[in-house]
């Protein structure tokens, strides 16, 4: 019999070569020269995340065999006793991604062939539109569609809105203010220009981002239902999820949720109720390849699609992976994505590439993707206060980002 193949170290790579603090999980292995990579970032708390794995994980992982990935997975989840939090859901995701990348190499297979092959040759993808006034999105829509793109998310001055007139109390601390009401306002009216302008032969999308209250989220739902979105993302915060039966009970808005979750208690019952049209999980922080798979099946069966969050704060390697799901698993609906820079593809060769609208994998084994690890190295990761997430109302009152 064959001597197992063994992880032999667990390196913690992180980087920053554009905005968001990436990190990259890259298991060694007892066979010469193979190993895997996955994403574990969550850039808001990327060095918690990283001492999970260096601390934790790695002494737990250190000589087990790379082939049992449902065993590695169960065990690493259940092995702290306390479970299911973004943290450690993202240090087990780095550690999964590297062993179905380390299992395909094995193979001489991709992921997509691992689970079962392809459904589709590639991926449609949407990006994101923004500008400070609805002209501006209306023009970056057209760019958009210019280049191909059919799916595009339109906003108005990031999440939120920006520059809506508010009286502000006395001694107010800073913070990345905005105001409800006016945001429903000011979007409805963006979006019914942005339609107007570009027809109805392009797919748009919007993003709430759970800041309304949930009967405002309901109401926006109700009023944006006639410019026929793709979907609406985020319209309520994973504690307020109930409230999307009153949604579907009252409006045809298509609903995408599930960035934010880390529970299968989150996502469980939206699918089983056919609550949600698109579910949208960040594939590390739910844990990685392994629960996404059982959740692209299981939503298969009560009609949910999937469109997985592919932000600029998923790394690379987590967009390949994402890539490889894509295109297996039948009932896909659409990509995020986040055009990369000349730098994101010099630091991860073998990133997925976008051609007319539909984002395609390469012919390597595994996730099909690598790191320069010197390069990456040239930009380290910065000791950073984020501005965006310390969202207040106009009185001050600290709000979901």
């Amino acid at each position: 019999m064959p001597k197992a193949i063994t992880i032999e170290d667990v390196k913690v790579i992180l980087t920053q070569p554009g905005n968001s603090r990436l990190c990259i999980v890259k298991l060694l292995t007892s066979e010469p020269g193979l190993y895997g990579l996955g994403c574990a970032t969550f850039t808001q708390r990327i060095f918690a995340v990283a001492s999970a794995i260096e601390r934790h994980l790695k002494p737990f992982l250190l000589g087990r065999a790379v082939d049992k990935i449902e065993e590695i997975w169960n065990m690493s989840m259940v092995h702290g006793y306390w479970r299911n939090g973004p943290v450690l859901n993202n240090a087990i995701s780095g550690v999964d991604q590297a062993l179905w990348d380390i299992k395909g190499k094995r193979a001489g297979m991709s992921v997509c062939d691992l689970l079962g092959g392809k459904s589709r040759e590639a991926a449609q993808v949407y990006v994101h539109a923004d500008g400070n006034s609805k002209e501006a999105v209306a023009e970056r829509v057209r760019a958009f569609m210019a280049q191909g793109f059919r799916f595009i998310r339109v906003q108005m001055g990031g999440y939120g809105g920006e520059g809506s007139p508010m009286v502000k109390p006395r001694n107010a601390p800073p913070g990345a203010y905005f105001d409800p009401r006016d945001y429903c306002r000011q979007m409805l009216d963006m979006i019914e220009y942005v339609r107007a302008q570009v027809g109805e032969e392009v797919e748009l999308l919007h993003d709430i981002h759970e800041r309304l209250a949930p009967i405002h989220a309901l109401a926006f739902a109700k009023d944006v239902e006639r410019f026929k979105l793709f979907f609406l993302e985020d319209a309520l915060a994973p504690e307020d999820i109930a409230w999307f039966r009153l949604i579907r009970g009252q409006c045809a808005t298509p609903l995408a949720m599930g960035e934010l979750f880390n529970n299968p208690q989150e996502w469980q019952f939206l699918i089983q109720e056919r609550l949600i049209d698109f579910i949208r999980m960040h594939i590390s922080q739910m844990g990685g390849i392994t629960p996404a798979r059982n959740v692209a099946i299981f939503a298969d069966m009560y009609g949910v699609r999937t469109a997985w969050h592919g932000p600029s704060d998923t790394s690379p390697v987590g967009h390949a992976a994402n890539l490889q799901l894509d295109l297996w698993h039948p009932n896909f609906g659409v990509q995020e994505w986040y055009l990369p820079s000349e730098l994101d593809y010099a630091i991860f060769p073998g990133l997925p590439v976008v051609e007319a609208g539909y984002l395609y994998a390469n012919d390597l084994p595994g996730l099909g993707i690598d790191i320069d690890e010197a390069l990456a190295a040239q930009y380290p990761c910065r000791d950073i206060v984020e501005d965006w997430t310390q969202t207040r109302l106009p009185d001050g009152s600290p709000a979901k980002p």
